[in-house]
Order: structure tokens, then sequence, then C-alpha cells
């Protein structure tokens, strides 16, 4: 990427074109292969690499991007799954230590004294317990944390390997899903492949027909 020319004319930004997939709309016309500024919304700014135009809305120009640094949905799938990692093991480590710190006079409190009301032990005594409650507390709470986000983790990995319109690799793959369909819709009407219910035909057709938009999407979009 660092010989490629980055090539800035006018403030570009992100517009959405489809689900899952942003493009730039640029105010000046670009090559594909060129490496173009654009701006987020919030004022960030990303390398973007141009491939093809789809669309011309005066006095737009609109362009399939990918980002330079190669961050795509995969990508920030990963990302999410690490962060997640990452607070869980913080948060286990926090209700280890409220754990530890919870067990505060043990060998005193095991021992099940009664509190001496009137005594001056009785405030030290009733503070000991109250600290080691809510410290228990704590660690419940930050236990409880830390298998939340343990829990979302396996999500965002499964995510990690999703393909979509945003990415180039998305042509070939539809085009795959789409054969794949047809042969089970052919399959289905030639009585190869049993049908399970009576609306089995049906659904396999509605599926060719989604993955022929998918498709003709993703042709536009990184086809040459």
């Amino acid at each position: 990427m660092e010989n490629l020319e980055i090539k800035e004319t006018g403030k570009n930004t992100y517009s959405k074109y489809c689900p899952n997939v942003f493009v730039a709309k640029c105010p000046a016309q670009h090559e594909k292969g060129e490496v173009i500024i654009l701006t987020t919304k919030y004022g960030q700014e990303h390398e973007c690499m141009v491939f093809n135009k789809v669309a011309e809305v005066f006095p737009f120009y609109y362009y399939s991007i990918v980002r330079a640094d190669g961050y795509n949905v995969q990508e920030r799938a990963k990302a999410k799954a690490e962060r997640l990692a990452s607070w869980a093991a913080s948060a286990e480590k926090k209700s280890d230590q409220y754990w530890e710190a919870s067990n505060e006079g043990a060998d005193f409190l095991r021992l099940a004294e009664p509190i001496k009301i009137g005594h001056h032990s009785e405030k030290r005594h009733r503070a000991l317990i109250e600290r080691n409650h809510n410290r228990m507390d704590k660690a419940i709470e930050f236990d409880k944390k830390a298998k939340g986000y343990e829990s979302r983790i396996d999500y965002w990995e499964s995510k990690a390997k999703d393909i979509n319109l945003s990415m180039p690799e998305s042509l070939e793959y539809y085009e795959y899903k789409l054969e794949e369909a047809k042969m089970k819709q052919e399959g289905l009407k030639n009585g190869t492949i049993p049908r399970g219910h009576s609306f089995s035909l049906t659904y396999a057709t509605k599926a060719v027909k989604e993955m022929e938009e998918k498709v003709n999407t993703a042709k536009k979009l990184w086809g040459e």
C-alpha cells in the first residue's frame, strides 16, 4: 500500500449503499486503485482504496471502497471478541480480588463469636462483617460480568468468519452460493432431492432469487 499515491480532491465521505455496505461519496472522479481519504461523520479519517464507480448523482460520484489498512467486518468482529476476552479477564480478576478481601478476619469470624453489644469491640465487629459482605457482593457482581462477557465471545468469533457484500471476496462467495442454491432447486424439481414439505421448492426458488440479487450487487461493487 505504501507505493500507492494518495489522492485527495475535496472532502470524501461515507454513504450507505445497501445493507452492510458503505461506499465513498466523492465530489471528484477517481480511478480504480487510487487511495483516497474518507472522513466519517465524527471527523475520523481513513485511507481507502477505490474499486468501482457504482453511481453518479450530480455533483457526487460514488465508489465501492475497502480500507487501506485491511480493516473490515471480519477484523471488527475479531477486535470485538478480543475486547470482550480482555474485559472478561479483568472482571474475573476483580472478582477474585474481592473474594480474597472478603476473607478478612476469617479466623476470628470462624469462631462464630456473637457481637458483644455495648462492648468496645462491637463497632469493629459489625464493620468487619459489613466490609466482607460488601466485598462478597462485589465478587459476585464481577463474576456475573465476566460470565456475561464470555457468553458473547463465541458469537463474535463466529462473526469473524462471515462474508458479506462489503468485501471483494463476496463476489466469488455468492457465485458459489448461487450455484449451490440452483442445484438444490433443480434437485427438488426433478425429485433427486426429497421435498420435506409442500413449500420446499418455493423456498428453494426464493433462495435462488436472493442469491442472484446478491451476485448482481457484488458484481457492481467488486467485478472487473
